[in-house]
């Protein structure tokens, strides 16, 4: 079932609030004009809190996102990616990156691909669009629910 954009992406931070909510934490979704932050997370004392910004897409692995995440260098921030599949009965996906390792790679991988040629190997044009792929981030940057978890309990 294909969904609007809208939903998919209310669908996805309903998604990750739940997986934070399951292991134990309080996950607050913030209110849609949030701007770069969609979920305020919190152990159960509240000393301990961290910020989510999620992105979501369905059945694809691939996010679109703006240059300004080149700038993001939050420490307590992680970026939750969602594919949502067209299958009901099949899970969502999550691909979960510290903001400042998302930066760092967003902002290499676009100067690489602009230095490569384009078609017919063309000089290709600078945008403000960028894209994370997760083919792209180490197994060390990308992480699970228990390791991002174990990072914020450090």
């Amino acid at each position: 079932m294909k969904l609007s954009k809208q939903l998919s992406g209310i669908a996805g931070e309903y998604y990750v609030a739940a997986e934070l909510s399951r292991r134990g934490y309080l996950a607050a979704i913030t209110l849609r004009n949030s701007d770069g932050v969609d979920i305020l997370v919190s152990n159960e004392s509240g000393e301990k809190t961290f910020s989510v910004q999620v992105k979501t897409t369905q059945n694809k692995r691939k996010w679109i996102l703006g240059k300004k995440v080149e700038e993001d260098k939050a420490v307590n921030k992680f970026y939750v990616f969602v594919n949502i599949p067209n299958d009901l009965n099949s899970l969502p996906e999550y691909y979960i990156v510290k903001a400042i390792d998302l930066s760092k790679n967003i902002y290499e991988g676009h100067r690489n691909w602009l230095k490569e040629p384009g078609k017919n190997g063309r000089i290709r044009k600078d945008s403000s669009a960028r894209q994370f792929d997760p083919r792209y981030s180490s197994d060390s940057q990308l992480l699970d629910w228990e390791r991002l978890l174990s990072i914020f309990e450090e």
